[in-house]
């Protein structure tokens, strides 16, 4: 952790240094840590970065105990929303994901993506506040459904066959709010009767688990994505679901670890 006491808050980027320190956090986690090489990437700079960040809100978390303004960011969230969607480059999910189901939905959509808290900062309070940024957005725009592309390290389908397998059978999305992969990798690799669902959910990302612990779904498939070296799966969570469940849809005991969405 952090040597000074951490000092939170949370904040959209609001101008282009806080977007480059957001991608300075991507580079550091998606490309140095996890092996990612995707076109978008400023080897030289150290941003992660792609055409679709102009259209997004950027979500920041900021300790302000640190020195540095650029490390001063130790966590983000990459937001769109579906009217922003409609009149920009459409979500970034539909590069892998059939969205139709979505669209058709006629709700207010919320796209999550490139969520990522620094090293130092994981299983601690820093996801706790950045879900609560991502709360009072939710609530502000008053979204109804939020989605997003969720990743397990690595390409390796058979070793993560449990986990996908208790995805498709335990957590499938309704019909009419379910995605399919556009390059269909099956996840009901193992029946049903057959799955370890400890080894399974052991097996999960952290913020997977998260998700579907506060109702989360999950799409059609899956999509092995080479380029940042994870299988991704489609998550759905529609907030009246949530509502319903929690009172406290962000607490802190929901979201100690955090991996990468």
């Amino acid at each position: 952790m952090a040597k000074d006491t951490p000092k939170f808050s949370t904040r959209l980027a609001q101008n282009a240094e806080d977007l480059r320190a957001a991608q300075h956090l991507r580079y550091r986690v998606f490309v140095e840590e996890l092996g990612g090489h995707s076109e978008g990437v400023d080897h030289e700079a150290q941003l992660e970065c792609d055409r679709f960040d102009p259209f997004f809100d950027h979500l920041i978390l900021l300790d302000h105990s640190r020195k540095d303004d650029r490390d001063q960011v130790v966590g983000v969230y990459r937001l769109l929303r579906g009217d922003v969607a409609s009149n920009g480059m459409g979500f970034y999910s539909g590069s892998e994901f059939d969205l139709a189901p979505l669209k058709a939905s006629g709700r207010r959509l919320l796209e999550l993506g490139r969520s990522c808290v620094h090293p130092d900062y994981r299983g601690g309070a820093a996801m706790y506040h950045l879900w609560q940024g991502l709360a009072q957005y939710v609530e502000t725009h008053q979204i109804e459904v939020m989605f997003g592309v969720a990743s397990f390290h690595g390409t390796k389908i058979d070793e993560v066959a449990q986990s996908l397998s208790n995805l498709h059978h335990a957590y499938l999305a309704p019909k009419e709010l379910r995605p399919r992969s556009t390059l269909y990798q099956a996840m009901d690799l193992i029946e049903e009767k057959d799955i370890d669902r400890v080894q399974a959910m052991k097996d999960t990302p952290a913020l997977i688990k998260a998700y579907l612990r506060l109702g989360g779904k999950v799409g059609d498939g899956a999509y092995i994505d080479h380029d940042f070296n994870t299988i991704d799966v489609c998550l759905i969570m529609d907030t009246l679901n949530l509502s319903k469940k929690h009172k406290d849809i962000y607490s802190r005991s929901r979201v100690k670890e955090q991996v990468v969405l």
